[in-house]
């Protein structure tokens, strides 16, 4: 193995004085991770463990320590990332950081491409497109391909999604193709022909979309040596934070301009949950075989979590198949373990939820030191309505709000129709959702009802001529509106109903149709349909600070997210539902390791945004209408750990 020979900064023995006392405000770790100065270094930082405050201090020691500050390349995922910590770092030096070249691997690859991107084909005065305006270029493109195609093809959103993914998890069309949109493999040859003809469009109208400026500059530095060389001479040092982030392109970018050793890359294996935007979680772990010699250092000291939540934590952790070894530890203490709840159903356990909460205010926790984490959006539909009805007022980030979702509201107009058959906008909505009616269709089929007062229990007749689809509609409303059956059955029926309906106008009618599962599942709460349409109509979820007038807001508000949007963040008191094995993890995640593990570490980014108290909770008895199956028991990913969790019970009134 060749061995790197790297010219020192400074000597060794060279008597140093530096205006920070780095010793003094670092743990061990992290003094090892700001002085190590020369050579690749792979710095694992465990949750927090102070991560930003270690690449602070490292950018402050280059500095002292006689590196040019523009010479210092800092890519981050965020321009408010790379901005924070030059200004922390110029703090520190007075001002002396503020030359540091920080930014985005997209904002780095323009800044290089407006400069060579004639070495490519392109102008230097290119274009960047962005996603809505690819897709309309897509959409162009698509007409002459899908006028002649007599199968379905796929619409203009979902070919550049398709096209995208392509580009940032580094697989082929086909790939994508057979593992997101199985339905248009048939339309395989034409996809590809489209991308191709896409391809040439842009280069042809001196244009580049976001993936093109990661591709492009890929191109540029492996098919021109002078520009590679002229980067590392100019960035004689690059830090890349949050590695467990890159995608394949990111990585190879990384391997050419920090070619000539001095490239420290900060993250953490265990964060690593984003492969659905193409995120590679080797790249983290194959780093140090990638850069010859690299120096792997540890930060475990967490600042932010009790011992006992960090126990539960590791723990979790040391059961994946591929990690690097860490043990987190604080010197924060507690009695209280993390908590295990199992509620009767659902139901139960959102009524738990929302008891919880304001049982930790009156104790006085703000509503903004607490949180409730979930795997997926639609996990929490029915605490949304809780919380409604509890007066709790909440922000939701990540997945859809759940009255904003079209499949949704497509399902309540119908219900609204059986309730109210004079509702004219529902009936709009769902005449919309048949084939051959559009908006003049609609307005004189409506007419026609509101003439002749029409009931939901009649099958009207029209004097006109309307599509079979239509005519097929009002038999089916007859049949619900005289229908004993409990609210849930026919909440059931209207989605078999919608299903083809959903299938056609949606691309991704799957994952959409998980949603309609979910609202079949909150329906079985309510005696009646009216009752249920009305409190959707009149108490529907607070989704935002903009859905609440002057005289109704408050100076805080509880935070519903997805683990995947809570990254980063942190509260006193966490609530992470749904921990019931089979929806987390979820059972499409059994079908291979490397999805199961991804699935643990969002389990372990779960778990360490609390602070003080975790409390976790599952319903006992949960049909999961899409595998037939009844799931019971708690994550596989916390079982066998009594002895570390408070386990606790809630027996039914």
């Amino acid at each position: 193995m060749k061995k790197l020979k790297l010219k020192p900064i400074r000597s060794h023995q060279e008597a140093r004085t530096y205006s920070i006392p780095y010793e003094e405000v670092l743990n061990a770790a992290q003094y090892e991770a700001v002085t190590h100065t020369n050579g690749p270094a792979l710095i694992i930082a465990g949750a927090g463990t102070g991560k930003t405050r270690t690449l602070t201090y490292r950018v402050a020691r280059l500095i002292e320590d006689g590196v040019a500050p523009e010479s210092i390349l800092l890519l981050t995922f965020t321009k408010k990332a790379a901005r924070e910590m030059i200004v922390r770092a110029s703090r520190l030096l007075d001002g002396r950081a503020e030359k540091v070249a920080g930014g985005t691997f997209h904002s780095f690859a323009h800044t290089t491409l407006r400069i060579h991107a004639d070495k490519l084909g392109f102008n230097r005065n290119f274009s960047i497109i962005d996603q809505s305006d690819a897709e309309d270029v897509v959409n162009l493109l698509r007409s002459d391909v899908a006028g002649k195609n007599k199968r379905r093809f796929p619409r203009k959103k979902t070919l550049f999604t398709i096209f995208s993914a392509s580009v940032n998890r580094g697989l082929t069309i086909e790939q994508i193709v057979e593992d997101q949109y199985p339905q248009f493999e048939k339309n395989l040859e034409d996809i590809e022909a489209l991308r191709e003809k896409y391809t040439l469009y842009k280069q042809k109208h001196n244009l580049m979309d976001y993936d093109d400026l990661l591709l492009n500059m890929h191109t540029l530095l492996v098919s021109n040596a002078d520009v590679r060389k002229s980067l590392m001479k100019r960035y004689s040092h690059v830090m890349v934070d949050e590695y467990q982030d890159t995608n394949k392109l990111q990585h190879a970018i990384v391997k050419q301009i920090g070619a000539h050793g001095n490239i420290v890359v900060v993250g953490d294996d265990a964060q690593s949950i984003y492969s659905f935007r193409g995120a590679h979680h080797r790249n983290i772990i194959d780093f140090p075989n990638d850069f010859e010699n690299c120096t792997v250092i540890t930060l475990e000291e967490n600042y932010r979590s009790t011992s006992e939540i960090l126990d539960l934590s590791n723990e979790i952790l040391k059961r994946a198949s591929t990690r690097y070894d860490k043990e987190l530890f604080s010197h924060i203490h507690s009695e209280q373990k993390p908590m295990l709840v199992s509620t009767e159903n659902d139901t139960e356990q959102s009524k738990l939820i929302a008891q919880l909460v304001l049982e930790q205010r009156e104790e006085g926790v703000s509503l903004d030191e607490m949180a409730v984490l979930f795997r997926s959006g639609f996990h929490s539909f029915e605490l949304e309505i809780e919380l409604a009805n509890a007066n709790i007022p909440f922000q939701k980030f990540g997945g859809f709000k759940f009255m904003e979702t079209a499949h949704v509201k497509d399902v309540l107009a119908y219900l609204r129709v059986l309730v109210n058959p004079q509702d004219a906008v529902s009936l709009h909505r769902i005449l919309l959702l048949h084939e051959r009616v559009g908006p003049e269709t609609s307005r004189k089929v409506i007419d026609a009802l509101m003439a002749s007062r029409w009931e939901a229990a009649k099958i009207p007749k029209f004097d006109f001529r309307v599509p079979p689809s239509v005519q097929e509609l009002f038999p089916f409303l007859q049949s619900l509106n005289k229908s004993k059956a409990a609210v849930a059955d026919l909440v059931s029926e209207v989605a078999g109903y919608y299903r083809p309906q959903l299938k056609k106008k949606h691309d991704d009618f799957n994952r959409r149709y998980a949603d309609v599962n979910a609202l079949i599942d909150m329906s079985e709460r309510y005696s009646t349909l009216h009752t249920m349409v009305r409190e959707f109509s009149l108490d529907a979820p607070v989704e935002s600070v903009a859905d609440i007038g002057p005289e109704q807001q408050e100076d805080e508000f509880l935070t519903l997210s997805t683990i995947h949007s809570a990254k980063g963040l942190e509260w006193e008191v966490v609530f992470i539902i749904w921990v019931l094995d089979g929806r987390f993890p979820s059972t499409r995640a059994f079908d291979t390791q490397d999805s199961l593990d991804e699935e643990r570490r969002l389990m372990y980014v779960a778990v360490t945004r609390a602070k003080r108290i975790l409390c976790m909770t599952y319903p006992r008895h949960f049909l999961d209408r899409e595998t037939r199956t009844v799931l019971s028991k708690p994550s596989r990913f916390i079982d066998d750990m009594e002895d570390l969790l408070d386990m606790y019970m809630v027996e039914p009134e």
